[in-house]
């Protein structure tokens, strides 16, 4: 696994490298040579937040927390991740063994960091996917594998672009364009 770590407003220290380095390389067997991690740290006042991403092909994992300590931050976003592969584990190889998981998953391109205003709104962020056909079944579980509340995906049985998302009870809805 390919490793990029960032700081943000903060410069980081050899020993909180090697700890990233020794939490993340027990994930390791698990995703190809291939694989990214990217961690970011951010220090804003009295918090510092870790989010690490991990991209291995088209599949996506994602992370963040935050804490007084870096450190601290660090072994929740572990956890996490943890948690997440541990959830999907069963949903994923089920999908692997029928079918390869290149077909399942899409490729997220990098966000602008430019932020554009238009009167009283202001995106701070843009993203641009590639659409591929996925069941919904499929886009709920790329939904939780990178940790959003919502999820835009092309139906693969009605070929219509559609958004899953997390309602509060911890359900999901699926919105349809009304032809």
């Amino acid at each position: 696994m390919k490793y990029n770590i960032v700081g943000r407003k903060v410069n980081l220290r050899d020993n909180f490298k090697e700890r990233v380095y020794k939490k993340l390389g027990k994930f390791e067997k698990i995703y190809s040579e291939d694989a990214e991690a990217t961690v970011t740290v951010t220090v804003e006042k009295n918090r510092q937040t870790v989010e690490v991403t991990i991209r291995d092909g088209s599949m996506v994992y994602r992370a963040e927390s935050t804490a007084l300590e870096m450190n601290d931050a660090l072994d929740a976003v572990v956890d996490i991740l943890g948690g997440q592969i541990r959830k999907n584990k069963t949903k994923l190889s089920k999908k692997m063994k029928a079918e390869s998981l290149e077909q399942y998953f899409i490729e997220y391109n990098e966000p602008t960091d430019e932020a554009m205003k238009d009167d009283d709104y202001q995106v701070v962020r843009t993203k641009t996917i590639s659409l591929k056909p996925l069941s919904v079944e499929e886009a709920i579980l790329q939904m939780n594998l990178i940790g959003h509340e919502f999820f835009m995906f092309l139906n693969s049985s009605t070929n219509v672009i559609n958004v899953v998302y997390k309602r509060k009870n911890n359900t999901y809805g699926v919105l349809e364009a009304a032809e």
